[in-house]
């Protein structure tokens, strides 16, 4: 697994943890985060739990700066996890643990976007009248960059 595939993979669980804290998804996240997280150790899948219950109590009213703040808190320790384990196989079943939980997330509140961003689960247009329109995109699925239309005049 990449450098790159951890970085991303790290990105979008950091992204669930935020979404999902306060729904009625967290139990689920929450318990499959720290069973992955602690290897099978019971002292630390409680620190995880612990660890996971201060992120959903820090996110209850929390600003888009201090969410931003714990999302990237989350990518930062889940790409550190997934870069720790050194066995491939292993490293690829948690890769594949870690992404059915950014999939439960997105089963029940669809995709996951990150903090201050913006997902979408279909088509996307983006149009710049009279100026310069310009986007950070992630795609999970396929791209079609279709011409430009003239512009209109006015």
């Amino acid at each position: 697994m990449s450098i790159e595939a951890i970085a991303a993979l790290a990105a979008a669980g950091g992204a669930a943890v935020v979404q999902a804290a306060g729904t009625d998804t967290w139990n689920t996240v929450k318990a499959a985060l720290a069973r992955l997280l602690s290897r099978g150790d019971t002292g630390t899948e409680t620190a995880e739990l612990e660890h996971l219950e201060r992120t959903r109590a820090a996110l209850t009213g929390a600003a888009l700066a201090d969410r931003i703040r714990l999302e990237d808190v989350w990518r930062t320790h889940l790409e550190v996890f997934l870069s720790s384990i050194t066995d491939e196989e292993v490293r690829a079943t948690a890769a594949h643990q870690l992404a059915a939980v950014i999939r439960t997330v997105h089963d029940a509140h669809g995709p996951v976007a990150h903090a201050g961003g913006v997902a979408a689960g279909g088509d996307i247009s983006i149009r710049a009248d009279h100026g310069v329109a310009g986007a950070v995109v992630n795609v999970e699925g396929g791209v079609n960059i279709a011409s430009p239309l003239p512009p209109r005049r006015p």
